[in-house]
């Protein structure tokens, strides 16, 4: 059949691309990284430092993921010219369909895999921290931020990375005012990093009894979880802490004591919360965490010599400065105000579908980058 025979081809053109990422994720070195990793953690003493074994482990599951998933990759690939050639040979023209299904998986999976090894940030293999605001729109905005809500975590179920509370905030009648949630996976920021900034939606309003069209706003901040190692120095005069009693969703020590914490830098004017650890103190360690992680964030995108540049100047939530427009009235369209990468499936988004969105940021930037 003709339509084996282009896929033979096809097969054979992106072959070369398999070979090229095997070079780009240096597997070889990689490999050597597992196994030295691997020597350390047999010694007798590893465990003495739990901190530190800790992050070897991390580490060491991180590279063989990396590995894991290249080799599934070469195994999908031979399962595939396996197909190819047994539908050649018998003529069946019955497996069209699974091999179709496979060289687009294939396809998507090399296209993902390469797109990596282009986090090559400081920070882009760290977890993420996503922080959600509702911008211009009342409870229209609130309850945007409760779809983006629910699109990035359904993200998160799709690439099996956790995610875990760290503040919420109730919509007055519906939805979310703000929360804050901490992403956990390999190139969680990295990929995730390309997502900040406000998002438009575009709908027919449900709080609307008139059933008119309605544009909301809200924005997304997106910053790099910092390791304990990384020295910022913050100045107790420039923090102002407030204690409050914990609302929304959480742990069943929820509304019990006034364990959450929110707190102020007075310079910049950031504000940080964190309610869903069991202390007090836990929650002022994660919010002084996540504190470090903005400035940090910031410091590196303004391209700033040190913290104290930070001028602390806060982009309105609102026309004209979004990155991205969801349109679900008077047609259905998603697209990114930057790299003009659009889809029309609007729902295929909402349910977590907008790794296109980012491959055509990385690239976007990518190609930027060596103009």
């Amino acid at each position: 059949m003709i339509q084996y025979d282009e896929y033979k081809i096809k097969l054979n053109d992106i072959k070369p691309k398999l070979i090229e990422l095997k070079d780009a994720l240096s597997l070889d070195k990689l490999n050597s990284q597992i196994e030295e990793l691997e020597g350390l953690s047999a010694q007798p003493e590893f465990w003495n430092d739990n901190e530190n074994s800790q992050k070897v482990l991390q580490k060491t599951a991180n590279l063989k993921s990396i590995v894991q998933n290249y080799n599934k990759l070469c195994v999908l690939f031979d399962d595939v010219e396996t197909l190819i050639d047994m539908a050649i040979e018998e003529n069946d023209e019955s497996l069209l369909p699974e091999i179709e299904q496979n060289y687009d998986l294939l396809e998507k999976e090399i296209e993902n895999q390469t797109l990596s090894t282009l986090l090559n940030g400081d920070y882009d293999k760290n977890n993420a921290i996503l922080t959600f605001h509702s911008g211009a729109g009342g409870t229209e905005a609130q309850d945007w931020v409760e779809m983006l809500y629910r699109m990035y975590t359904r993200w998160c179920d799709k690439h099996n990375y956790k995610y875990k509370i760290l503040d919420y905030l109730d919509g007055d009648e519906a939805g979310i005012k703000s929360a804050s949630i901490l992403i956990e996976g390999l190139n969680a920021y990295g990929f995730l990093k390309s997502e900040a900034g406000v998002h438009r939606l575009v709908r027919i309003s449900p709080f609307d009894s008139s059933g008119r069209r309605h544009t909301s706003f809200a924005s997304l901040e997106v910053m790099p979880e910092i390791n304990d190692d990384i020295e910022i120095n913050i100045n107790e005069s420039d923090l102002r802490v407030d204690t409050y009693r914990a609302s929304g969703a959480g742990g069943q020590h929820i509304n019990k004591t006034d364990s959450a914490v929110r707190i102020t830098h007075i310079p910049t004017g950031i504000v940080v919360a964190c309610q869903n650890e069991r202390s007090q103190h836990q929650n002022r360690d994660m919010a002084m965490k996540m504190l470090k992680s903005k400035l940090l964030e910031i410091k590196e995108r303004e391209h700033l010599e040190k913290i104290e540049d930070i001028k602390g100047e806060q982009k309105e939530i609102a026309w004209g400065s979004q990155i991205r427009s969801y349109v679900f009235m008077p047609y259905t369209l998603v697209k990114d105000h930057r790299t003009n990468f659009e889809s029309g499936n609007v729902n295929a988004v909402m349910d977590g579908d907008i790794d296109s969105f980012i491959n055509a940021y990385l690239k976007y930037i990518s190609a930027e980058s060596i103009k």
